[in-house]
């Protein structure tokens, strides 16, 4: 049961992030930042809240899991560049881990 709850949040959230980050996604991966950012956030709240494993394996784990992205940010990072890449991953790192931060305060 667990793993189709997860399959059914991942379902919603990966073709999310794909809608978001290409239209947002232009010279520099201001889509896929986002998303990783939101979905931080999001994963804070819901990391706070008191959801059942069901429902953590639903919107924690499926969701948030299909809506952020390392993959499209890795690749991103390397194709900006020593100098911007590093810039872009220290800044998505710092900016997600406070958004997580920021959802974890506002949901407790």
């Amino acid at each position: 049961m667990t793993a189709l709850l997860v399959a059914l949040g991942a379902a919603v959230g990966a073709p999310l992030r794909f809608v978001l980050a290409t239209r947002l996604d232009g010279r520099l991966p201001w889509g896929t930042f986002a998303v990783n950012v939101a979905g931080s956030f999001l994963l804070g709240l819901l990391s706070a809240a008191s959801l059942s494993s069901d429902g953590l394996a639903l919107l924690g784990v499926g969701f948030c899991g299909g809506f952020t992205t390392y993959s499209a940010f890795s690749v991103q990072t390397h194709d900006l560049g020593r100098r911007r890449g590093s810039a872009y991953a220290a800044a998505t790192i710092v900016v997600s881990l406070g958004a997580c931060a920021l959802g974890f305060w506002l949901g407790a």
